[in-house]
């Protein structure tokens, strides 16, 4: 047994099993017992432990001081050696787990599975677990509904993780996990029905085939703390490695970020083409393959809005342009002729702007349709293999992936077609981007790891902002907080499930108690059942309200037509309540989150200009103070 004490932290390693437990005052984390630390090959598992040699040595620097451990000579993975280092920050009290490959054969890893799952095992609703699936979900150790598989299978940077770190929390100790390299990793649970227990761990994937680089892992051990301790120390976190940029710093550089702030949230289409030879045709019902409104249709229900009094209003438009939504990308021009073409796209924006409205379009960069002039699979991702995914899924038929290196490429190429056509845009939707994993690519023209993919898919948003267009894409995350304005949305996971579902735990919003002060969100706005309505969802976040949301496929991405309808002008009154708030507090930081008397069903946050918003789920009722 290997021991390392420093700033209250003690580290305790056993050689024969490799397993680590670390102890803060009076509080022990340590592994699952039948854990052990594995890769995997094949779909099998390879132990640490098979490998021939294993050897273990302290490790100290001027700032820490930890265990090395080296392994080599592994039987069923050839050519394979690397190194663990878990150490201690003696400043912080952090301690890092650090996976170091030095030597990679033929064999491919699938992935690493180390650091461990932390036991614990106790069915109290006082131990819970924070997962960063979409706005944020809490799970006791009591819950009821099964969790095992998130969206986008937990891969970080994804709507499965819009933040890379999880948390677990017991009766007021807890431990924030943030993967320092999250580029190629993804979280694993496992939480039966009921608990009694919850289990969370990371894993490792290549890049572009190879592990390529150091793997690391940051333990922050937190006493006397809750999920609103968790989210601050994160939030520090990400200020202190310049990730953090608020909205009042991008309001500084692109003013027109203070006009969305306050906005209702518009998001409608022109024409729809759903190819026969997409998964989404329908032979049985043409109305749904097809659709087409004209453009003067959209300028005169936006004259409408104005006449009922909507004082702010952003428009996001679909299926604009001539192939129809989700056809022909990245050659997606011109404005759609049978709806009226660019004359009378630029009727429209020019009307929204005479109203003081904000104007905006949907594009994408990330699915490369076959049926594009530009298709090339030259310039489509290729796996290390030589293969280049492919399906057929959206309403465009066969597609394959665009090479991110290639999208800044054909933003400034689309762009300036819109900007020579007279449309004045105000707001860009590039869809996926921040909800779909990065991709990569292994063509020596533009050979792209994730990491490059993500900062390729910065730079459309840096694009747009030089020319004082607002980017916005899917949803929300982590690594585009610098250069992204605002989302289509940033929903609890429940959210788009179908209403009634029970819930995988209790939604809390760690994303905004770590970022609601850098992003602007439109939030959902239906009333799906007397017992659910999700303005107050709306109000309690501090986001801006969707006035009108209908979605590009019918019951698909939260988008179901079962809901309790209200009249426009009611529609209008529900969001003005919500507008206004997002008008007073947008800018402000969500101080915090409370279940008010440790009800699930009232919740409280608080802003940091002291306005507070609680609501009652039980009755459906809300107070702003």
């Amino acid at each position: 047994m290997k021991t390392i004490v420093s700033n209250g932290i003690s580290i305790e390693f056993c050689e024969e099993s490799l397993r680590f437990t670390v102890k803060k005052d009076k509080t022990q984390w340590g592994w699952c017992e039948d854990y052990r630390p594995c890769i995997e090959v094949n779909g099998e598992k390879v132990l640490f432990q098979d490998a021939k040699v294993i050897t273990h040595r302290d490790w100290k620097t001027g700032y820490g001081k930890g265990i090395v451990s080296h392994f080599e000579g592994f039987e069923k993975v050839e050519g394979l050696s690397f190194e663990t280092i878990v150490w201690v920050e003696e400043v912080t009290g952090n301690v890092y787990f650090e996976w170091v490959p030095l030597t990679e054969g033929e064999i491919v890893v699938d992935k690493v599975l180390w650091p461990g799952a932390m036991a614990f095992e106790e069915k109290k609703d006082t131990w819970y677990t924070l997962l960063n699936w979409q706005q944020g979900v809490m799970i006791p150790n009591t819950w009821e509904v099964e969790t095992k598989k998130i969206i986008f299978e937990g891969f970080l940077g994804t709507a499965g993780a819009y933040m890379p770190w999880f948390s677990q929390v017991k009766d007021g100790e807890g431990y924030l996990a943030v993967a320092v390299t999250p580029w190629n990793a993804g979280y694993d649970i496992d939480h039966p029905a009921g608990g009694p227990y919850t289990h969370m761990s990371i894993r490792w994937e290549p890049s572009l085939g190879k592990m390529e680089y150091r793997r690391v892992m940051r333990y922050t051990f937190l006493s006397d703390c809750d999920y609103n301790d968790i989210c601050k120390e994160y939030r520090a976190y990400v200020k202190e490695k310049g990730l953090f940029r608020s909205l009042a710093e991008k309001a500084a550089k692109n003013p027109s970020v203070n006009d969305l702030i306050g906005c209702s949230f518009v998001h409608t289409g022109i024409k729809t083409k759903v190819q026969p030879n997409s998964d989404f045709f329908d032979p049985e019902a043409p109305d749904k393959n097809d659709n087409l409104t004209p453009f003067k249709v959209r300028t005169e229900e936006m004259k409408h809005f104005h006449e009922l009094g909507v004082e702010k209003l952003y428009l996001h438009l679909d299926g604009w342009a001539q192939p129809g939504y989700d056809n022909n990308h990245p050659d997606y021009s011109p404005a759609c002729k049978e709806a009226g073409g660019w004359e009378d796209m630029k009727e429209l924006a020019d009307t929204m702007h005479e109203c003081g409205y904000m104007f905006g379009i949907h594009d994408q960069y990330r699915d490369f349709y076959k049926s594009a002039d530009s298709f090339d699979e030259n310039f489509a991702c290729r796996l290390p293999d030589g293969s280049i995914p492919e399906h057929q899924r959206w309403a465009g038929g066969p597609q394959s992936y665009l090479c991110t290196t290639q999208a800044p490429f054909y933003v400034k190429r689309n762009f300036k077609a819109i900007e020579e056509a007279g449309v004045k845009l105000d707001c860009a939707y590039l869809d996926v981007f921040t909800c779909n994993e990065g991709d990569e690519c292994n063509n020596p023209w533009h050979r792209m790891t994730r990491r490059d993919c993500y900062d390729y898919r910065n730079a459309c948003f840096e694009f747009l902002l030089s020319k004082n267009i607002l980017p916005s894409s899917e949803e929300v995350n982590d690594w585009a907080i610098p250069s992204l304005v605002f989302s289509h949305y940033a929903p609890y996971d429940f959210m788009m499930a179908e209403p009634g579902k029970p819930k995988r735990g209790i939604p809390v919003p760690l994303f905004n108690l770590v970022y609601h002060d850098c992003l602007i969100e439109p939030w959902m706005m239906e009333k799906v059942s007397e017992e659910e309505d999700y303005m107050l969802y709306a109000l309690l976040n501090g986001g801006a309200p969707y006035l009108k949301r209908d979605g590009a496929y019918p019951n698909f991405d939260g988008s179901f037509d079962d809901y309790i309808r209200f009249s426009t002008e009611e529609d209008i009154e529900r969001c003005k309540v919500v507008a206004h708030l997002h008008e007073k507090v947008a800018k402000c930081e969500m101080v915090r989150h409370e279940l008010v008397d440790g009800d699930p069903q009232i919740q409280r946050t608080t802003f940091s200009d002291g306005t507070q918003v609680t609501v009652n789920f039980h009755t459906l009722e809300y107070s702003i103070i």
